[in-house]
């Protein structure tokens, strides 16, 4: 059992990895132009150097979740603190777009491990009393990293060139490193003694790919190809799951769990509407209202501040009221926030583009630490692992999904042009229609927040 000093340690170190990713994903939205430049890559090329990151973390997430609850959280988490700092170092000397997507992607592998053990960890070693508020502290670093990325990562750009922005992610990994190692004693491997499951974990990895890459290379019929693989892998993996002794993902977590089922579809909506909205805005503000990568870093700062002010106050609240009740709050906030980008247009003000970033913000903030709440408080201990796991996932998938959408606007509307003066009217086609979309798909994750079932027995 940890005592205070090992749990306010545990809630640093989360905290630091909780930062890492979040920051690298969204300081590298506003380095797009200048990697664009530098390797004459076309915008759906840009799409893969945010996109093989995902992939990689959604592939990996589920089993190194089932593999830290047998081995324990502590190493695995360890371990992919390390590769993510390694590999963030090979992605700053990457000498091209292709190579670049590589690192990206081992980068993905080491935050799978992050992203399986660390809110498991937490959730862990803080009991339901207090739950609530070490997750909304967990998750306010996750919006510091997407806060002071953007305008960190343009004035880096800037300055230094897009490499810099993964240097910085050097020292903050040694220290976590550091920390852990001196300061966390437990290991927490709930499932000490059981087999991993090799063949349901391949199985699982190889329906993740074939989805994620089909979706990112619709509208192509290939990636219809790619999805109907993902089906036919889907009916084998529900196979070996219920015949294995030591199944990689325990069917009964989702069977009668309507809080954990409905939980993840709101948070893989919730992010499907909302993580290309980076994407779209950097490219919006660079190339067609004309400002440098550390001013549009600086706009869309405006959105994670307010997240991560709310989200630590969301957290205390589900506590101590239903998540559904905060988070569905939330959804409907974050749709009233995304509707106004639909009518962008080269004469927006900047100051409406603000206006309804923190209103995202703050409808976002509301809904992610109660959400994951309900989520981590629906399992027992020894599950909790794959419930990070699949928490990790859907996020990964919804974040796919809204990539997936953006590419999809582009690859119809641009083609494999790269972004000239003689592309922004597609551009902005492209945003708008992204946009309707977004706002539509949050809508439904309205219904699917309010359904859930509850953790405080309502």
């Amino acid at each position: 059992m940890a005592d205070e000093r090992e749990k306010r340690i545990i809630l640093l170190v989360a905290s630091l990895s909780s930062f890492l990713v979040p920051y690298t994903g969204s300081s590298i939205t506003v380095a797009l132009p200048a990697m664009a430049s530098q390797f004459s890559a076309d915008a759906v090329t840009l799409g893969w150097i945010t996109s093989a990151y995902i992939i990689a973390a959604a592939v990996f997430i589920v089993p190194f979740g089932r593999y830290a609850d047998i081995v324990g959280r502590k190493k695995v988490f360890l371990t992919g603190v390390l590769v993510f700092t390694l590999a963030s170092l090979a992605c700053a000397f990457s000498p091209t777009a292709g190579i670049l997507i590589a690192f990206r992607f081992v980068q993905g592998i080491g935050g799978a491990m992050l992203f399986a053990t660390s809110v498991a960890i937490v959730t862990q070693v803080y009991g339901p009393g207090e739950r609530g508020a070490a997750l909304g502290i967990t998750i306010a670093t996750v919006y510091a990293g997407l806060s002071i990325g953007p305008f960190i990562g343009g004035v880096l750009t800037d300055l230094a060139g897009w490499p810099a922005i993964f240097f910085v992610n050097v020292p903050i990994g040694l220290v976590t490193i550091a920390m852990t190692l001196q300061g966390v004693r437990d290991e927490w491997a709930d499932a000490a003694g059981e087999r991993f499951d090799w063949p349901g974990a391949a199985i699982y990895g190889v329906i993740l790919f074939s989805l994620i890459y089909g979706m990112l290379l619709l509208p192509d019929t290939a990636g219809l190809a790619w999805i109907a693989c993902a089906a036919v892998g889907a009916v084998i993996f529900y196979r070996q799951e219920t015949r294995s002794a030591s199944p990689l993902m325990d069917l009964a977590v989702f069977s009668g769990n309507r809080t954990f089922v409905f939980s993840n579809i709101a948070a893989m909506i919730n992010y499907g509407a909302t993580y290309g909205v980076g994407v779209l805005l950097s490219l919006y503000l660079q190339y067609i209202q004309g400002f440098t990568a550390a001013a549009a870093g600086l706009i869309l700062v405006a959105q994670p501040i307010v997240q991560c002010v709310f989200s630590p106050i969301a957290g205390r609240l589900s506590d101590r009221m239903e998540p559904r009740i905060v988070s569905t709050a939330g959804m409907a906030i974050t749709t009233a926030g995304l509707a106004p980008f639909i009518f962008l247009s080269p004469q927006t003000p900047v100051w409406i583009i603000v206006a309804s970033l923190m209103v995202m913000g703050l409808g976002y903030g509301l809904f992610s630490s109660p959400n994951t709440n309900a989520i981590m408080s629906s399992v027992a201990n020894r599950h909790l692992g794959i419930a990070a796991g699949m928490n990790a996932t859907v996020r990964s998938l919804g974040q796919l999904l809204s990539m997936a959408i953006v590419m999809f606007c582009f690859a119809v509307f641009i083609g494999t042009a790269v972004i000239t003066p003689s592309a922004y009217t597609a551009l902005m086609t492209s945003v708008t229609v992204a946009f309707i979309v977004f706002t539509a798909l949050c809508i439904t994750g309205i219904a699917a927040s309010y359904v859930r079932g509850t953790i405080h027995g309502e």
